[in-house]
């Protein structure tokens, strides 16, 4: 069995998120999610989400390729791969060649952890969708 794992805000979710989270289950049998918290995204992003963790859990809890979904309160991808145990971690190709994923794919790597770069879809993200709303376009 092949557990899959990926992360994210899921503010405003939105189809962008429904591919990566559709791609990444049809490539393992088994998905688990989390889903940043408010403090987290602020972390990371200099930002707040709009909706609150609780209920972007919620709606990434509903998606029927997701199989678990929980709080995530630390961005540690190998320290989470230590509690969760996957096989394969999911990863949007924004990512790709960045400093701290760079660290992260040789640790997970020598675990016999698969990293797989999902491509974003085109002219969707959360900030648009936030930018287009506040101009109000």
């Amino acid at each position: 069995m092949i557990t899959g794992y990926t992360t994210g805000a899921f503010d405003l979710f939105h189809v962008g998120h429904l591919n990566i989270l559709r791609a990444a289950k049809g490539m393992c049998d088994r998905l688990i999610v989390g889903v940043s918290t408010d403090d987290l995204v602020f972390e990371y992003k200099g930002k707040r989400p709009e909706i609150p963790c609780v209920w972007r859990t919620e709606i990434v809890r509903a998606v029927k390729y997701v199989d678990v979904a929980f709080r995530r309160e630390v961005m540690d991808k190998v320290e989470e791969w230590r509690r969760i145990k996957f096989n394969v971690v999911f990863v949007g190709d924004d990512w790709y060649q960045n400093e701290k994923w760079e660290k992260w794919e040789a640790e997970l790597e020598a675990n016999g952890v698969e990293i797989i770069y999902l491509p974003n879809t085109p002219g969707v993200s959360t900030s648009r969708i936030i930018e287009h709303v506040r101009s109000g376009q």
